[in-house]
């Protein structure tokens, strides 16, 4: 899922419209690595309460670590191929440079990328199997499903207005619920409710990038939420998705009152990270002015789940 992109548009070299010569550096580019971020949070968040519960597995939190990383590589590079194809991608973008678009990979080239990236993270699920058996084969298919189908496919999840409930769930409960699962072979629901917020401000990610790309995206059919329903609407459920984050911590303690982690309540202060992006949201009537948000939500999301991971292991 196209979770992020990156801040303001950088200048990889361009090849020729063929897609040959392709470099280390317009891959890197291609992989988007401020997108990892999102990634990365729900990992830590899971794992931490994994160690908070005597269950944490250092190598079992890398491997998922990486899977989780090359799961969202492998959206984003089918994002680059599948918005190619159906047109959103347009010479007028507003945001960072897509390499199929540009003629710096050829779509062939980015498929074929796709495929392999996917199946160095369906292999990752396999070798954790031994471990923790078939729900972690469940998730993985499941996640690189969703995936592949966010912009290919007859009817792309993002293009029917599903993107934002498939980050939520994926970047949320899922891979929260899923990392400590791995490690400690069983999932209460306090592990669950707590990727809510990760997965929240995900979401919030997505609504920037939506609001910036509605007017190419109602041209190619892509049916966000922000495009069938205004961007009044992208900007409310921007602001919603934060401020709701922020109160997952509180509602966790005081629906389970046997979960003595107050210190967890610091994970509130990342909101002052994201007063100003909320600000350019409900304000800014130039998409290109969304850019910076996209990273500012991203390192929003990394400060939470950082101060939620040393607040409930403290």
């Amino acid at each position: 899922m196209n979770a992020t992109d990156s801040q303001a548009r950088p200048s990889p070299p361009r090849s020729s419209p063929s897609g040959r010569g392709a470099t280390w550096s317009h891959w890197l580019h291609a992989a988007r690595p401020k997108t990892l971020w999102a990634a990365f949070a729900p990992v830590l968040i899971g794992s931490a309460m994994a160690y908070a519960d005597g269950a944490f597995d250092a190598p079992v939190a890398l491997a998922v670590l990486l899977g989780a990383f090359l799961i969202q590589i492998g959206t984003n590079f089918a994002n680059d191929y599948g918005d190619f194809l159906k047109g959103a991608d347009a010479h007028d973008r507003q945001g960072p440079l897509r390499l199929t678009q540009a003629g710096i990979v050829s779509p062939r080239t980015m498929l074929l990328a796709t495929v392999l990236t996917f199946a160095a993270a369906l292999g990752v699920s396999l070798a954790l199997i031994s471990r923790a058996g078939w729900p972690v084969l469940l998730v993985g298919v499941l996640s690189i499903a969703s995936g592949v189908l966010y912009t290919i496919g007859p009817k792309p999840l993002g293009y029917l207005g599903l993107g934002d409930l498939f980050v939520l769930v994926f970047f949320g409960p899922v891979a929260v619920g899923g990392t400590y699962y791995v490690q400690a072979l069983k999932c209460p629901a306090p592990v669950l409710v707590s990727g809510l917020a990760p997965g929240l401000l995900a979401v919030a990610i997505l609504v920037v990038n939506n609001l910036r790309d509605a007017p190419g995206d109602a041209k190619a059919g892509k049916r966000t939420l922000v495009v069938r329903f205004g961007r009044t609407f992208g900007r409310v459920e921007y602001l919603a998705c934060v401020l709701i984050a922020t109160l997952v911590v509180p509602v966790l303690l005081s629906a389970w009152p046997g979960v003595e982690r107050r210190g967890v309540l610091l994970a509130m202060a990342a909101l002052t990270a994201l007063l100003r992006p909320m600000r350019i949201v409900d304000t800014s009537e130039v998409p290109a002015a969304l850019n910076p948000v996209l990273g500012a939500t991203a390192r929003g999301l990394l400060v939470y789940s950082v101060l939620f991971a040393i607040g409930w292991t403290l």
